[in-house]
């Protein structure tokens, strides 16, 4: 089973990114993050974090919630929102970055998610993270690191959910 976490502050918001990503899996469960419990974490097989609403930054106030992302040992997908939320748990720093719309994403490092060496993906963010330590860089735009991993956990500033689809259903489908 795969939890998502919802990220999102108005309830209006998961419709956009929650929806189509639990519309590309099999077996899952939603937790809102405020709502989320030790044995969601624990019941899980895998976890994504979800994104989020260009200015809703309300996830990013409630680290607390997210100091499970740590010690996880099982595969764990953050996006966006997501992914500035493993970034700052990791000690990273969180940035001004704001890319809206199509952009060209170079891979820079081999990943099982992703079997090109380019991709054009959707962005919505005004933040960024920079590469924690101990994570590789997986990939980045013109603008900022686009893809960073350490073992199981994988960070993706873009929405493959918008674009690029078959990421999401490889990591629902991949052991």
């Amino acid at each position: 089973m795969i939890l998502v976490i919802n990220t999102c502050k108005h309830k209006l918001h998961s419709a956009e990114f929650v929806k189509p990503i639990i519309d590309l899996l099999d077996d899952f469960k939603v937790k809102h993050f405020t709502e989320l419990k030790k044995q969601d974490i624990e019941k899980a097989d895998k976890i994504i974090i979800s994104g989020t609403a260009l200015k809703d930054n309300e996830a990013r106030k409630h680290l607390k919630k997210f100091a499970w992302i740590k010690d996880l040992d099982k595969p764990l997908l953050g996006i966006c929102m997501g992914m500035q939320l493993i970034g700052l748990i990791h000690e990273a720093e969180i940035y001004e970055c704001n890319e809206i719309g199509p952009t060209k994403i170079t891979i820079t490092e081999k990943t099982q998610l992703i079997d090109k060496t380019e991709l054009e993906a959707y962005e919505l963010h005004d933040f960024a993270t920079k590469l924690p330590k101990g994570f590789k860089e997986m990939a980045k735009s013109e603008k900022c690191l686009q893809i960073m991993q350490k073992g199981k956990i994988c960070g993706m500033m873009f929405h493959p959910e918008v674009m690029n689809k078959e990421i999401i259903l490889k990591f629902d489908r991949k052991d």
